[in-house]
């Protein structure tokens, strides 16, 4: 008779352990002492422009969107600003930030929309903010947390790669990241924990190389291919690396 087959076993996949409220309060307190004010590095004098620089930050850096919105906020910093200098006079200024084309539209139209819709003014709700052109959950929730002090967490590339790689909130998308997050962060580190997380990842969790020797949440991370120390030579045989005992 031949042999019955055998049943395939499905292999376990190995998922890294979720923190608990207590390592994650850890994780933050020691962030705060490393950077106990921190703010978004994108410049702007009131909550319409930040939704204008937050929004020309998709797929620019903040320092470049800075040296744009330098000269324009002087000229415009007001919708009603915006729409006189018109849409060619908003690209005169952001010519060296990436798809500035489309973006020279959104707000031009994200400015007609704040007059039309809401008096002039920036709404202080993500589901209103996320209506106007160009505006995303992730811009929404900037322009909340910055502007308006509500503790949101807004999932940048920079973010999910911190949450993932260290075990903090992992996910497959920043959605999942989001909601990680916020069952995760203590509520007395939540208003801060989305610019701890964006300049530790900016600065210190970089995406190619770590600076993992610089790390004061080091002994926290999940990450196993911890980056070595540059300065620290690893130790050799004092037969040198060809030489052999007899």
């Amino acid at each position: 008779m031949p042999a019955a087959p055998q049943k395939k076993t499905k292999k376990r996949v190995s998922r890294p352990r979720r923190f608990t409220k207590d390592k994650a309060a850890e994780l933050f307190a020691i962030l705060a002492e490393d950077r106990p004010d921190p703010k978004t590095e994108l410049d702007f004098v009131n909550p319409y422009t930040l939704v204008v620089a937050v929004a020309l930050s998709a797929q620019a850096t903040d320092v470049g969107v800075n040296k744009a919105t330098k000269n324009l906020f002087k000229i415009a910093d007001t919708p009603e600003k915006m729409l006189a200098l018109g849409e060619a006079g908003v690209c005169e200024h952001i010519r060296t930030i990436g798809l500035w084309r489309n973006k020279a539209k959104n707000v031009i139209a994200l400015s007609q929309m704040i007059l039309d819709e809401f008096d002039g003014e920036v709404p202080q709700t993500r589901e209103e903010l996320v209506k106007l052109p160009g505006v995303g959950r992730k811009t929404a929730n900037v322009v909340l947390n910055e502007a308006f002090d509500q503790p949101t967490i807004a999932v940048d590339t920079h973010i999910f790669r911190v949450s993932n790689r260290t075990g903090l909130a992992p996910g497959k998308n920043p959605d999942q990241v989001e909601d990680q997050l916020e069952a995760v962060v203590p509520d007395e580190y939540r208003k801060g924990a989305h610019h701890w997380l964006i300049l530790h990842g900016r600065y210190t969790c970089l995406a190619r190389k770590p600076k993992c020797w610089l790390c004061p949440i080091i002994h926290l991370c999940k990450f196993k291919e911890k980056t070595p120390d540059p300065e620290i030579k690893p130790a050799t045989s004092s037969l040198g690396p060809r030489q052999t005992r007899g």
